[in-house]
C-alpha cells in the first residue's frame, strides 16, 4: 500500500507490509479516518468508541491520514468497490437462491 520513504516520523505509527497501522493494537489507520469521515467524529469521540486507544495514538493515527490523504483515499475507494463487488456476489449465493425459492427472503 505504502512505501513510507519519507523522512517524517509519526509517533504511535508503524507501518508493516506497506500498511500503516497504530503500534502494539489491532488498528489500523485507514479504519480510525474511515470512522471520522463516516460518522464525523472528533479525536475525544473515537477515544470514547475505542476506549483502549489514547487520544495521541488517535492523534497521531489522523495526522498519519492528513498527510498520505490521496493515497490512503484511493485505498478506501478501492475497498468500496471490493466491498461492493462481494456483497452483489453474494446476493446471489446458492442459499440465496433456495432461501428464495422457499419465500423466505426478497
Amino acid at each position: 500500500m505504502l512505501a513510507e520513504s519519507e523522512a517524517r516520523v509519526y509517533e504511535h505509527i508503524v507501518v508493516v507490509d506497506g500498511v500503516p497501522r497504530i503500534a502494539g493494537t489491532r488498528y489500523k489507520v485507514i479504519h480510525l479516518a474511515e470512522e471520522r469521515l463516516a460518522h464525523g467524529w472528533s479525536p475525544e469521540e473515537l477515544q470514547n468508541q475505542h476506549p483502549d486507544l489514547s487520544l495521541g495514538q488517535i492523534y497521531a493515527a489522523l495526522a498519519y491520514y492528513a498527510d498520505h490523504q490521496e493515497e490512503l483515499d484511493r485505498v478506501i475507494e478501492q475497498n468500496l468497490a471490493e466491498y461492493e463487488h462481494l456483497r452483489t456476489a453474494a446476493s446471489n449465493s446458492p442459499l440465496r437462491q433456495r432461501l428464495r425459492a422457499k419465500g423466505l427472503i426478497k
